[in-house]
């Protein structure tokens, strides 16, 4: 290809000079450079300024092309193609070791081969010349170019009398593009595009477009500044009139009070609210109240807090949805360890609000035992949806006023959670957190769950009436999320507006991985240590699991956690002051230069005897005794169900350990069916029964119990007993029995699997109809144990014994 002559003579080259087809290759961020600009170079980095010493050592000839990404060791992979080469001029050593580099650049170039990938970059190039570039319509362009730049450059402070001369002076189209791309404040990927456009006459175009968007940018920037001076302009008279104003009623002592100061502060704000219709009228009639009340008058305060209230809500705030799908994913997976399925149903659930671009509120119902994870995986929704985060609990609340408010007729009323929390987030669309909404109870005060269904329902909530303000309020864009232990005491109308989302217990491994990612590093930082400082063995986390902290969630784990670092915190500064220390600061600093190791010894002796032990692992060890698996308000649970014979003249069943209806009337079709069974296997007769009665017992008595899916461990504690014969070990069961012998399906398949793997169960029996729900419980969870599906009781005696 042919070099342009003059590229070389206004570097004083000679004619017969010819650019290198090798070039070193200089990385920059920031905005490309284009061919015929002189301009300085500032550079840092030690491997740059290996390529500037390269290439003065040579020819003095080096390519200029521009990161897609910055990067601070870039490859070849991370560059774009087409690059500009130039000839460096001056090199000047900088005091902090960088250079600072003069170079004149001279033409396009394409990478043809890379020479050598990284640092330094290498690179085969071809040069790209001009294309059409002496046509009529170019020279039009050229023109219309320079014309339209006038126009901005007049106009524009930014551009100087240096750059405006320049741009008249280029005598070469291509160039005058060039120049100008590289002077207007566009994205740094679309001046790429225009480098790496060979045709002029393309690319002449491009800019013109360009040049129109600035011209459009800067004349409403114009009208925008117009409109502010006006705006400025007005409040300057109008604040000296105010000043005029106080000095005349100084002067006749008519000094201005707070009450109209008040006054005037609520109706501006209250007319840009723009309110119409009820609420309008409503306000109007509260503000010419106001100013006609006495400051002395009880009244007062009670209509200004009514106002102030008002005025703090965001009744005009219009939230748009702003959320990324990936992000939200790494937040739920920075915040949580586990919960695979909670968070893929949070995903799924932003996904569609996406697509619908719809941003009305939604309702989640979060169920767990306590300790897993409920309040913060709902923070974490808020951050994944850029929401605003509100919380608070109505558990054991029985006045329904606590959620809609107290009338204003009360001395000293408010209004309820929900407008309290619009207050404090100042947004329309928060994310709110209810908390315990299983324990909400009725009273003479009205009943919170019934106040809840308005807040909740989407037929009702835009127009939600607080008690105390007593004006609609749209509630539809709030996302409210619930929490509860258990579902069996919310009520079915507030169940059916949400969507249930429940999360599990976990088994010892992920509690390990709970505290060694999340829970050791933030009590590290709360008792005073540094990260890392403290360091656990598994070992020592799978001690605390199984003997100090077996319950569903991580509550006490942590607290073992936080009493393990606090002990030891407090041995370093006992034993440091012992030796003579008695700065604070110089004891802090003595700590912090240690590292604390803690295995099974320090565990034993930093939280004493253990909780739980081997001994309490629940065995079915002798007759008349099995194992089921029950699902409560703490999780999933063993249960070990014991049942003797007792000599007596009447017979029957008798029952004990707390057991609720529905459990009892399971009791006794499992007693009807072993009695038959027995009967008729001969292993019992019938005289037998009418001598013993039959105890059936469920230790833990102080608890109660209830539910049907202990049906066939009943049937076969008693088939145990009939047959004086225990059943297999490590083996529990659940299901519910009918009274023709079917096994019905559970519910709590997941919760009951992680109990029966934190009792160490092998074998678990489980109704055939729920072999579906095994899909949904973790691989981690499932291991180890086997899974038995039956359809009927006899299946069960036939596997047990």
């Amino acid at each position: 290809m042919k070099k342009q002559p003059n590229e070389k003579e206004i570097l004083g080259l000679p004619a017969e000079t010819q650019l290198p087809l090798k070039l070193n290759i200089l990385p920059i961020g920031g905005r490309p450079i284009f061919p015929g600009i002189f301009t300085p170079l500032m550079i840092n980095n030690s491997e740059d300024i290996k390529v500037i010493e390269n290439s003065l050592a040579g020819d003095g000839f080096i390519g200029i092309v521009m990161l897609k990404e910055d990067k601070e060791n870039p490859t070849v992979v991370d560059l774009h193609k087409v690059g500009t080469v130039a000839r460096i001029i001056k090199k000047i050593n900088l005091p902090d070791g960088g250079v600072n580099v003069f170079v004149s650049t001279l033409q396009r170039f394409k990478i043809r081969k890379v020479l050598n990938s990284s640092n330094p970059i290498a690179a085969a190039v071809e040069y790209l010349e001009d294309e059409e570039d002496n046509t009529f319509e170019v020279k039009a362009l050229t023109r219309a170019l320079i014309s339209e730049m006038k126009e901005i450059s007049e106009n524009n402070p930014m551009f100087s009398e240096e750059m405006r001369l320049n741009m008249v002076n280029i005598d070469h189209p291509g160039k005058i593009a060039d120049f100008i791309v590289s002077i207007l404040n566009i994205d740094k990927e679309e001046q790429q595009k225009v480098l790496e456009m060979t045709n002029v006459h393309k690319r002449m175009e491009q800019v013109l477009v360009f040049i129109k968007k600035e011209q459009e940018i800067f004349r409403v920037q114009k009208k925008i500044q117009t409109e502010l001076n006006e705006k400025v302009e007005k409040n300057q008279r109008e604040y000296f009139l105010r000043e005029e104003m106080k000095s005349i009623q100084e002067e006749l002592g008519i000094a201005g009070d707070s009450k109209t100061s008040d006054y005037q502060k609520f109706k501006s704000k209250i007319e840009s609210f723009n309110f119409k219709g009820e609420v309008k009228e409503a306000l109007d009639s509260e503000l010419e109240k106001f100013h006609l009340l006495d400051p002395h008058d009880p009244d007062y305060n009670m209509s200004r807090n009514y106002l102030e209230t008002v005025c703090s809500l965001p009744w005009n705030d219009e939230p748009l949805e702003n959320y990324n799908i990936e992000k939200a994913s790494k937040i739920l997976e920075n915040d949580h360890y586990g919960l695979e399925d909670v968070k893929k149903r949070i995903i799924e659930y932003l996904a569609v609000r996406m697509l619908k671009n719809d941003g009305k509120g939604s309702v989640l119902i979060l169920v767990g035992p306590p300790g897993v994870g409920k309040t913060s995986v709902g923070r974490s929704i808020a951050n994944a949806m850029n929401k605003k985060f509100f919380r608070f609990s109505v558990g054991g609340e029985h006045d329904e006023s606590k959620i809609k408010g107290f009338r204003r007729t009360y001395i000293g009323s408010m209004p309820g959670q929900i407008i309290e929390g619009l207050k404090i987030t100042k947004s329309k669309a928060p994310v709110f957190m209810i908390d315990e909404v299983d324990k909400m109870n009725a009273s003479a005060q009205g009943d919170p769950a019934a106040a809840l269904l308005e807040v909740l329902d989407p037929e009702q909530n835009s127009t939600f009436r607080d008690n105390y303000l007593n004006l609609p309020f749209d509630l539809s864009k709030v996302f409210f999320i619930l929490t509860a232990n258990t579902l069996d005491t919310i009520p079915r109308p507030l169940l059916d507006r949400a969507e249930i989302i429940e999360l599990s217990g976990y088994i010892d491994q992920e509690k390990i991985e709970i505290a060694r990612k999340y829970l050791l590093p933030k009590n590290l930082v709360k008792n005073g240590f540094k990260k890392n400082q403290v360091k656990y063995s598994k070992q020592a986390f799978a001690l605390i699991a199984t003997e100090y902290a077996r319950e569903a969630g991580v509550r006490n784990f942590e607290k073992c956690i936080d009493k393990i670092n606090r002990k030891l915190a407090a041995v370093e500064v006992s034993q440091l002051e012992k030796n003579g220390a008695t700065d604070s600061a110089k004891i802090g600093e003595a700590v912090a230069k240690k590292i604390f190791s803690i295995d099974i010894p320090e565990v034993r002796k930093y939280l004493g005897k253990a909780i739980f032990d081997e001994s309490q692992i629940k065995t079915a060890s002798v007759p008349g005794t099995a194992i089921g698996l029950a699902w409560t308000s703490m999780g999933g649970d063993t249960l070990l169900l014991e049942s003797i014979a007792i000599k007596s003249s009447k017979g029957g069943l008798q029952l004990t350990g707390q057991m609720g209806d529905v459990m009892k009337e399971s009791a006794q079709i499992a007693m009807n069916w072993s009695r038959q069974f027995a009967i008729e296997n001969k292993i019992k007769d019938s005289k037998w029964f009418e001598e013993n009665t039959v105890h059936l017992h469920i230790p833990e008595g102080a608890t109660p119990k209830d539910g049907p899916s202990a049906g066939i461990t009943m049937a076969v504690t008693f088939t145990s007993l009939f047959k004086g014969k225990k059943i297999k070990t490590n083996l529990a069961m659940t299901g519910e029995l009918s009274l023709t012998g079917q096994v019905l399906p559970i519910g709590g398949l997941r919760e009951k699997t992680v109990a029966a793997k934190r009792n160490k169960i092998k074998t678990i029996i489980i109704p055939k109809a729920n072999v579906r729900d095994l899909d949904e419980i973790p691989e981690h969870v499932k291991s180890g144990i086997k899974f038995i599906p039956v359809s009927n009781v006899q299946e069960v005696i036939d596997i047990v014994f």
